[in-house]
């Protein structure tokens, strides 16, 4: 048995690594609206983060922390070189993909199929562990089962023989995953949730930290499954959509600080530096403030900052002036508004 990894990280709030959101402006935006919250990269294949443009693929700014790296993989070897590499990128840690259902990942034979191959993983976490020698923590991310395994055989199993490996931390999307039938994003919504099953796996092992995934779209519903005694929850589209209802008290409520919750007009000001440095690297506007027309959601002026913002970023070549013209506008919506009051 390998020996279990010590000072896991606090899981406490994550926002999930999501393909083509949680880049890294996604990342560096919520970092404005919560110090505490874990983040997570995209997924990052392997074999690519071994052979490609690592400075592209592992790049980010250091306020991002805490931060991990989903790599997804199967071949242990190269899993290992992988975890070495993104430890020596200073990430917090690094999770391995075994939850993504997509044809594409399937076709490398990495993802929620290997949910079918525990000692596989096992196998590829415990030589991850030796790679990094403590430098980042090694975690997984996983489904309760696919296809026509039984949740209830096939999820204590996996992480009985993962965690002898090494492993102590799990995230767990607790839906089952169909590898052929349903798109990625139908399984996200049609196989049905079992988040009890998630709570019994913690209650078995409370050695392991556990972390759900999947359905937990407030932190209302994340406060409830703290107290019920998991170690944390990860949130996907919600942080997206409404980031402020999500990320803006999270340290207050979720981690006990006595702070005030993030202002979102501060938070965008607290951007545009950030802006104006990746415009002057090359990057299009439309990239770095998709993340952000969320912001203001629920708010008056909150269509006039999402027209602002995706229609006037969507045209070539706009600057900070666009976004200094979208917030402007905001703050005079805001002021109308509380005049009216």
């Amino acid at each position: 048995m390998t020996t279990p990894q010590t000072n896991p990280p606090d899981h406490r709030l994550c926002v999930a690594p999501m393909l083509d959101w949680t880049t890294g402006p996604c990342r560096f935006f919520h970092r404005r609206l919560s110090r505490r919250t874990r983040l997570y990269t995209e997924m990052v294949v392997a074999e690519a983060l071994i052979r490609g443009d690592r400075e592209k693929l592992l790049g980010h700014d250091p306020e991002e922390r805490p931060l991990a790296l989903q790599i997804g993989g199967s071949d242990p070897r190269r899993l290992a070189e992988a975890a070495r590499i993104g430890a020596e990128a200073g990430y917090d840690e690094i999770n391995l993909n075994v939850g993504c259902p997509s044809d594409r990942v399937q076709s490398g034979t990495f993802g929620a199929c290997l949910m079918r191959s525990p000692d596989l993983v096992a196998e590829g976490v415990a030589a991850m562990i030796r790679a990094v020698g403590g430098a980042a923590e090694i975690t997984v991310k996983c489904r309760i089962g696919v296809d026509d395994q039984e949740p209830r055989d096939v999820l204590p199993d996996f992480i009985e023989r993962v965690s002898a490996a090494g492993c102590g931390v799990f995230i767990v999307h607790a839906r089952k995953a169909w590898l052929k039938g349903l798109s990625p994003k139908e399984n996200r919504e049609i196989p049905p949730l079992d988040h009890e099953l998630v709570h019994e796996v913690k209650a078995a092992r409370p050695d392991l930290r556990i972390i759900l995934n999947g359905g937990v779209e407030s932190l209302d519903v994340a406060e409830a499954h703290l107290a019920r005694g998991l170690d944390g929850v990860m949130i996907g589209r919600a942080a997206w959509r409404d980031p402020v209802a999500v990320l803006a008290s999270a340290d207050r409520r979720i981690y006990g600080e006595a702070v005030p919750d993030a202002d979102p007009f501060a938070a965008a000001e607290a951007m545009r530096p950030y802006l104006a440095a990746r415009l002057a690297e090359g990057w299009r506007l439309g990239a770095l403030v998709r993340p952000m027309i969320g912001l203001f959601l629920g708010r008056p002026g909150a269509r006039l900052w999402r027209q602002r913002l995706s229609e006037g970023a969507a045209k070539s070549g706009p600057g900070l002036e666009l976004f200094d013209e979208a917030l402007a506008a905001m703050r005079a919506e805001t002021l109308r508004a509380q005049d009216a009051a």
